[in-house]
């Protein structure tokens, strides 16, 4: 996944040019650390709201490796395989009531009422204490303005609003467990004294609460630390309000060692995603987190069933743009490997070692338009020279065509023919098809 020149493009000019190439795999946004994602469905897209992770700049004076967050971007996409970023939305200098030295924007939500835009965010106040404040907009990409005080009587992080389908408004939000406020019409300030949620978990961490009504059914999603680090809970209920009932996992603990998972959970064009993060540009650091987003099912009964997490992602890929097989669907037992392109920056991404006969991975939906494909094209590099099979669909499926990679440590683009392509979404199976070892960044068809 070569983005070296377009990260170093953009370097200097955040904000002028899209945020992140198509790739349509996990995780979403390359080019910055991510965190928190709540995806929510405006004007006919996908619009995601995270927290934004950074390096800690000479004047934060704050808890040393812990998260530095100072303002908020704003992604959309309309076929989850384009993101486009808005830019910054809202900074902690921007907002009169916050601590402007604390760097403590965490997550957030947006929802849509009566024509405007409610941005809700949690941020260190002036005079101490985590609040959380709105700032209100026409559009969901902004500008927003900030309100000049955070909402009286809320002291916690983590909001999620859910508008019930009577039109009545409320904010969940988490402070040593998870808390229940109705919002009055005008968005800005909370109907009575928050209320705890009952009958979720006791012990351990629980915060990051997202609610949402599907059939009938109230979903209150939380992430819990049931032993060292965050999984994906959920509770279910037949009214907003509760009373809730533990229901189950969604996400299991992150195989990273990720500490945090925050998420949200979004149906788009009738399909249900979870969108979360992990820490997969930030391996040995968890406060520099990345946003996923993968599928996810209902059982009959309304259950959820438990999420897999997948470097493939959601989104199709067009079969003539740089396809990163490293976000591979699945690959054999042994000879496969993933490793950073360059390990000084990750933000360059990665690429896919085969150094076994016959090893391979699988590339799921890849979509060839009407066939008309007539080459295959690779990045790659292969010391003592290599090759390349590529199927469709399946390890014995046909064959597509090969690739001859000669010799050298250099990267270069090495192209064969390839035979009849059927039209259409498929999946591709690459395999290692010579004795030599290759490294390969990208695979295209032209």
């Amino acid at each position: 996944m070569n983005l070296a020149l377009r990260y170093l493009l953009t370097a200097g000019v955040a904000g002028l040019l899209p945020a992140s190439a198509a790739f349509a795999t996990n995780p979403l946004i390359m080019d910055q650390f991510t965190a928190d994602p709540t995806a929510r469905v405006f004007e006919g897209k996908i619009y995601v709201y995270p927290s934004h992770d950074i390096k800690a700049p000479p004047q934060y004076k704050g808890r040393p490796d812990w998260f530095v967050m100072e303002d908020y971007h704003v992604f959309s996409s309309e076929n989850l395989t384009d993101w486009k970023d808005h830019g910054v939305i809202l900074t902690q200098t921007g907002v009169e009531w916050t601590n402007k030295t604390a760097y403590a924007m965490w997550a957030p939500d947006c929802v849509f009422r009566d024509g405007k835009y409610y941005f809700f965010f949690p941020a260190i106040a002036k005079s101490g204490g985590m609040r959380i404040g709105v700032a209100v907009a026409d559009k969901p990409y902004g500008p927003f303005k900030p309100m000049a005080t955070p909402i009286e009587g809320v002291h916690g992080i983590d909001p999620g609003v859910l508008i019930d389908k009577d039109g009545s408004a409320y904010l969940f939000y988490a402070m040593n467990g998870i808390f229940l406020a109705r919002l009055k019409p005008s968005m800005l300030e909370i109907e009575g004294e928050p209320k705890p949620v009952s009958n979720l978990p006791a012990k351990g961490l629980l915060e990051g609460p997202f609610a949402f009504e599907r059939n009938g059914i109230y979903y209150l999603t939380y992430p819990h630390v049931e032993k060292k680090i965050e999984r994906l809970e959920y509770a279910m209920s037949t009214s907003a309000t509760g009373p809730f009932k533990q229901a189950g996992v969604i996400l299991d603990e992150s195989a990273s060692g990720c500490w945090t998972v925050h998420h949200s959970i979004v149906e788009y064009k009738g399909q249900w995603y979870l969108f979360y993060h992990d820490r997969d540009l930030s391996p040995s650091f968890d406060k520099h987190r990345s946003i996923r987003a993968d599928k996810l099912f209902f059982n009959s009964d309304g259950t959820i069933r438990k999420v897999v997490p997948t470097l493939r992602g959601v989104g199709l890929v067009e079969a003539g743009s740089h396809i990163q097989i490293d976000r591979y669907s699945a690959r054999s037992e042994s000879g496969v490997a993933v490793s950073f392109l360059d390990a000084a920056n990750p933000h360059a991404g990665w690429k896919t070692t085969f150094d076994a006969p016959k090893s391979w991975l699988r590339f799921n939906e890849v979509d060839f338009g009407s066939g008309a494909q007539k080459s295959i094209e690779v990045r790659a590099k292969a010391p003592a020279g290599g090759a390349l099979e590529i199927r469709l669909d399946k390890q014995d499926g046909p064959v597509l065509g090969r690739v001859d990679v000669g010799q050298g440590t250099d990267w270069k683009m090495t192209s064969g023919a390839a035979n009849s392509i059927p039209a259409g979404v498929h999946d591709l199976v690459v395999t290692q098809a010579g004795a030599g070892a290759v490294e390969v960044d990208w695979v295209s068809f032209r």
